[in-house]
């Protein structure tokens, strides 16, 4: 029998998420599960729309309910289950053994309140610091994350720093507290591609030095490629397939994995229409089509495809794939 130290450090299990509209309760996520070990980090990658935000919301519980609401599963954590703790424990967790880097820092952070304010705020909090030592960790914070003039910085306001600076004032309040696992959504989306590649490589290195497990969720494959060592592909609210990085980048098994891939610009393509596309839209949730959720896009349907559901399954390899007709 496996010991407690085999056990992942995150387990998520059926995991089903709701949200209320005017035309009744629509499922964004519908039957997710997949395990994370210490140490490891996972994208977790898709269209927009595919509810990878949602899933990695709910792994800190932020999704707002209502509207929100989770409708099955489990989503345990050091062996704890987040969906039954209580608030006034959910909220010692955040930040202290789960922490998440948000999308849009400009919203995250907030814009009355000088940097650090809010980096003290966290320390004080989740360590129990007094208010000078605070200061002293929150400078130290900044410059870790190579912020220049770090020490101005603090008394600065949002708007007034950069979006790559916000970013990093993002990751250090993420990392202030030494957390078990990080959740970043989308952390490089509105910087050009040198801060991207800056707040990459400060996320990897801090990752390593802290060797603490993540999940990036992203819809940008080339981020993946860098950064994760295993991949999970999500599609209208699923799990499409899940494999080793390199695994899933030399032989995509599912049509959709392979039509992203695909859709990925190379360096020679100079015209848009060179670009391969994948045909269709994605499904309406509100009305999902019976059957496979992709089967109106994909070239390799079939009538079993647009009758029966079909379930993720293990690959030779390691990986997984829902596919009745997997690309050989």
């Amino acid at each position: 029998m496996a010991g407690v130290a085999d056990e992942p450090l995150l387990s998520v299990r059926d995991l089903a998420i709701e949200f209320d509209t005017l035309d009744g309760p629509v499922r964004a996520v519908d039957g997710v599960s997949f395990d994370l070990r210490c140490g490891e980090t996972v994208g977790l990658v898709g269209e927009s729309g595919c509810g990878k935000t949602v899933t990695g919301l709910s792994l800190l519980r932020l999704v707002p309910e209502p509207p929100g609401r989770y409708a099955g599963g489990s989503i345990r954590f050091g062996g704890r289950e987040l969906l039954a703790l209580p608030e006034a424990e959910l909220r010692a967790l955040r930040g202290r053994d789960v922490a998440m880097v948000f999308q849009e820092p400009m919203t995250a952070l907030n814009p009355v309140f000088t940097i650090g304010s809010q980096l003290t705020e966290v320390l004080r909090r989740h360590r129990g610091l007094g208010r000078r030592e605070a200061r002293v960790q929150a400078l130290a914070l900044l410059e870790r994350v190579h912020i220049p003039e770090a020490a101005r910085r603090l008394d600065e306001y949002p708007h007034q720093l950069s979006g790559g600076q916000r970013q990093r004032v993002m990751i250090a309040m993420a990392l202030s507290c030494g957390p078990r696992l990080l959740v970043a959504d989308e952390p490089t989306t509105a910087l050009d591609v040198t801060t991207q590649a800056e707040v990459l490589a400060e996320i990897r290195r801090l990752q390593g030095e802290l060797g603490m497990a993540m999940i990036l969720v992203t819809h940008d494959l080339g981020v993946v490629a860098e950064t994760c060592a295993r991949a999970i592909v999500m599609y209208c609210g699923v799990i499409v397939e899940t494999n080793a990085t390199a695994a899933l980048f030399a032989q995509p098994r599912h049509p959709y994995t392979l039509g992203l891939l695909q859709s990925v610009p190379r360096v020679r393509e100079t015209r848009l229409a060179e670009l391969p596309v994948i045909p269709g839209r994605v499904p309406d949730l509100r009305s999902l089509p019976p059957g496979c959720r992709f089967a109106d896009r994909c070239p390799r349907v079939s009538e079993r495809c647009r009758a029966e559901e079909p379930a993720l399954t293990p690959i030779a390899g390691g990986g997984q794939v829902a596919c009745h007709h997997p690309q050989p």
